[in-house]
């Protein structure tokens, strides 16, 4: 087996119908549902109008900093609705995508694209339509030499991120769901989200119970003084 230079299939990935139900889904609440231990740093932030939820299943690419031969193989085996996660380290010297990669991810229906690393062409992207996250931006291209490696375990600022494994993305960030929990972590967001919405309902109405923050405070030790 080659170290650091191979390109193999996923074995597994979660469902398209799965995907679907969380882009009615705000991250922050799934992230909630996740005890809020899981994150992919705040480096990481859209290139795109962020409007709903980017939801897919993760095909993963670990990169050498600057370099993208990995990434254009990944591409040419991505199938619609997934979301290309790419690990260059999170270096920012060499951007590792711009329009033209942009362009070919649109026409083959991704569901969207992650860089911990940079890109070019910005305005390009952002009128593409694909939503695009990343660590910042450069003008200077990538090289194409590699090596590196497709549909890994790779790992960002801590989060890690199995080929198949639910990527989700919004104006708050990044996040991964492991494809074999995303069942539970879908019901536990959404009786979350239905608890959020009948508390702005109560806040709407005036008859939202605020007790709660007196009665941490007492159970806490804190002193009021009249």
């Amino acid at each position: 087996m080659t170290i650091g230079f191979k390109v193999q299939r996923r074995e597994t990935k979660v469902s398209a119908e799965i995907a679907k139900k969380f882009e009615a889904l705000p991250v922050a609440n799934v992230s909630d549902s996740m005890s809020r231990m899981t994150a992919a740093g705040s480096r990481l932030r859209p290139f795109h109008d962020a409007t709903g939820t980017m939801a897919g299943p993760a095909l993963t690419v670990k990169s050498r900093p600057g370099d993208n031969l990995m990434f254009h193989k990944a591409l040419d085996m991505a199938e619609a609705g997934d979301v290309i996660v790419v690990d260059a380290g999170g270096e920012l010297t060499n951007a590792i995508m711009g329009e033209i990669m942009v362009y070919i991810a649109r026409e083959k229906k991704v569901a969207g694209i992650v860089i911990n690393g940079a890109i070019r062409d910005v305005q390009e992207i952002r009128e593409s339509g694909v939503p695009v996250f990343a660590s910042g931006v450069t003008h200077r291209g990538p090289y194409k030499d590699g090596p590196g490696e497709v549909n890994v375990p790779i790992a960002i600022d801590g989060m890690v991120i199995n080929p198949g494994d639910l990527i989700l993305g919004d104006g708050d960030g990044l996040l991964c769901v492991p494809a074999d929990q995303a069942e539970a972590v879908l019901a536990a967001t959404q009786a979350k989200q239905n608890a959020e919405q009948r508390d702005i309902a109560a806040i709407r109405s005036g008859t939202i119970d605020r007790s709660w923050v007196d009665e941490t405070l007492k159970a806490r030790g804190c002193e009021f003084i009249e």
